[in-house]
């Protein structure tokens, strides 16, 4: 995997060491072997799109459905590693070695004053030629409210915008702020994805557009 750039934050990133590391990462192997277990269903287009390494791509997802993500960045899309953004924090210590275990790559930084941070931390790893993922209602909600930072990554590096529609037949919701979706073992998953043309990124009402679009193609099917 391409290392993670360096954090742009002023704070020294938390990192994670001995017995504590090796815990994220059994927990990393356990998560790969549950989703190895998963019947996954595509469209032709979607898996055109999952397959075109010509140019890096930023994903864009709903917080709640982040458990297959590593997964299909790992076997779609390996010479591009996904990046996430991950806060220096001590929590982002255990999700960053978290994260490496199931094939995603961190850069460390903060989402809080205003993003400019985080903006400035992706915008650096996809003029670098890297994928990026985000989740625009994250990192604490409100869940399925798009907030501008996609866009602004968006617009200043001219990426291609992808985003996926995860359907989870059989999952159990936890009581987080997103109800985040574990999937059943051994159940399917349906994945629809949609590049989004560069004049709706450009449109006044570019975020009520994207909120629109990741809502039609995440629609529950309960």
């Amino acid at each position: 995997m391409t290392p993670a750039p360096p954090a742009t934050s002023a704070v020294q990133p938390k990192t994670l060491a001995g017995w504590k590391k090796g815990l994220a990462r059994v927990a990393g192997l356990l998560m790969r072997t549950w989703v190895a277990t998963l019947r996954f269903s595509f469209s032709e287009s979607s898996v055109r799109l999952l397959h075109a390494h010509r140019r890096p791509t930023l994903f864009v997802l709903w917080h709640d459905r982040l458990f297959i993500a590593g997964h299909l960045s790992r076997l779609y899309r390996d010479s591009r590693p996904l990046h996430a953004l991950i806060s220096a924090s001590k929590d982002g210590a255990w999700l960053t070695e978290f994260f490496s275990s199931i094939g995603l790559a961190a850069v460390r930084g903060s989402s809080s004053r205003g993003g400019k941070e985080a903006a400035t931390a992706l915008i650096r790893v996809l003029r670098e030629g890297h994928d990026v993922g985000i989740t625009p209602d994250g990192p604490r909600g409100p869940a399925h409210r798009v907030k501008p930072g996609a866009l602004v990554v968006a617009r200043r590096t001219g990426a291609r915008v992808v985003v996926l529609g995860v359907h989870y037949e059989r999952s159990w919701r936890l009581r987080s702020w997103d109800r985040l979706h574990i999937p059943h073992p051994f159940s399917r998953v349906h994945l629809v994805l949609t590049e989004l043309a560069p004049e709706t990124l450009h449109a006044p009402d570019a975020l009520q557009r994207l909120e629109a679009t990741l809502e039609a193609y995440n629609i529950e099917r309960e």
